[in-house]
């Protein structure tokens, strides 16, 4: 969608209600949309950059002005089956990537150029405990989830790993958070200060986590409203909010923190 028709996709969502996140935990005030673009691809993830959005389907890349969502690229690749979330670092955009759910488990990192317009395997995990819904780099070293579903999904970790990929931490997740994805698992993350705000499979609630100094188990801080059905979120550099999808809708939507007290173990 190009020109006039496309600045009619950009919709205003002030002044209207959300419709009630399904979580069983206590929500506290967290974000609310504030704007959504239309894309076909919002199937699985989210992310932008100062002039454009990325829109994540399982197979595909797609890369849109975010003011008029007019498209600008598209890439994918012929060995992709199921690509999740996805973060910018350095320029490029960076998704996780697994075979979901053909067995023996295989997760990988995929990289998107938008320079060249190209998507290429980035890193392979070898043997991976599960399949890799997010990935996360911090400080030098990658964070990457590793996600279990059914009865096994308290099996779910996230992983430490240095920069030469040699894992030097992992941590599960609290009870109170494994029993309320609902037979799912943690399917997007960002940090905010300290801690993550980890996003739920298809419930309207981000989870904020502390990672203890010593491997074993994330801490649960507390559980807050969101304005997206679950799925990959991403920091909006403008504006300092969240990027993130509706699936049913195929809409990217961007977010902002409702004015509250903000939790000290953020910063």
């Amino acid at each position: 969608m190009t020109g006039s028709a496309g600045l009619l996709t950009v919709i205003l969502l002030g002044g209207l209600s959300v419709e009630p996140p399904e979580s069983r935990l206590t929500l506290k005030p967290g974000y609310q949309a504030t704007r959504f673009l239309p894309v076909r691809e919002a199937t699985q993830a989210a992310a932008a950059d100062l002039k454009s959005v990325y829109a994540i389907s399982n197979t595909t890349i797609v890369r849109v002005d975010r003011l008029t969502g007019a498209e600008l690229a598209r890439a994918t690749a012929p060995d992709l089956r199921h690509l999740n979330s996805a973060v910018l670092h350095e320029g490029r955009v960076y998704c996780a990537h697994s075979n979901y759910p053909l067995q023996p488990e295989e997760s990988d990192i995929r990289q998107y150029d938008p320079e060249t317009n190209t998507l290429t395997l980035f890193h392979r995990f070898e043997q991976p405990p599960g399949s890799l819904t997010w990935c996360l780099p911090r400080d030098g070293v990658w964070w990457c989830c590793f996600a279990r579903y059914g009865r096994e999904n308290d099996q779910t970790v996230l992983i430490r790993y240095e920069a030469d990929w040699k894992e030097t931490g992992r941590w599960t997740f609290p009870k109170e958070v494994v029993e309320d994805w609902d037979g799912m698992s943690a399917s997007g993350a960002v940090f905010d200060g300290a801690t993550l705000l980890v996003s739920h499979h298809h419930f309207q609630v981000l989870y904020r986590l502390a990672i203890p100094d010593q491997p074993g188990t994330l801490r649960f801080i507390e559980a807050l409203a969101s304005p997206f059905p679950g799925q990959g979120i991403a920091v909006d550099p403008v504006g300092g909010g969240l990027v993130g999808i509706d699936r049913p809708t195929h809409r990217v939507l961007f977010a902002q923190p409702i004015a509250s007290d903000a939790n000290p173990e953020s910063r």
